[in-house]
């Protein structure tokens, strides 16, 4: 038997590529142009290479998403270690995370997300995610202004993510700050 050259398996590169190429796919191109054989031919695999990782294009979806929310929780736990205040810290990173997504040229937040309104799977991974994050942080979190202005913020990313018009960057950083100012307790 020769000593031919042999490359390494290394099936956590292989993942992260087919993830991170479906992630862009979407992004560019809609969820229906992610088909397993475009993910795989963007991301130097076999189709047969990705259904080893994953067994069809749902399974590829939901670890897209659920990637998505392991980024976004590394954003996040960034955000609150910055912040010294603990009165709505978590609010202020969610705000934050969501108001910058487009601005930093996020993949992530603008992939998959909407995906999640209409399969109930990633509806109860986001579900689970964000009340485990609210249950989290029910000490420093909790009231109506903190909610209002994490909802308000869903809002404001869903109309920069569909475009519409009248929220272009300048007023969204706007209504970012003023939501971002319902997240501190009232000094008077």
């Amino acid at each position: 038997m020769s000593e031919s050259h042999e490359r390494k398996k290394q099936p956590e590169i292989v993942r992260r590529a087919l993830l991170d190429c479906a992630a862009q796919i979407s992004l560019e191109q809609g969820l229906p142009a992610m088909t397993l054989q475009a993910v795989a031919d963007a991301a130097h695999v076999t189709k047969g290479g990705l259904l080893h990782h994953f067994p069809n294009k749902q399974a590829l979806v939901q670890a897209v998403f659920q990637d998505l929310l392991e980024q976004l929780d590394a954003e996040i736990d960034e955000l609150l270690a910055e912040d010294p205040e603990s009165h709505g810290r978590f609010t202020r990173a969610y705000i934050r995370a969501f108001a910058t997504a487009e601005s930093q040229g996020a993949a992530n937040w603008n992939a998959l997300p909407l995906s999640s309104l209409t399969d109930p799977e990633m509806k109860t991974m986001w579900s689970q995610w964000y009340a485990a994050r609210l249950e989290r942080h029910a000490e420093t979190d909790s009231g109506p202004n903190l909610g209002i202005a994490r909802y308000a913020a869903d809002g404001l990313w869903l109309a920069g993510f569909l475009e519409y018009s009248g929220v272009e960057a300048e007023t969204r950083e706007a209504l970012a700050e003023h939501l971002l100012s319902l997240t501190f307790k009232d000094k008077t």
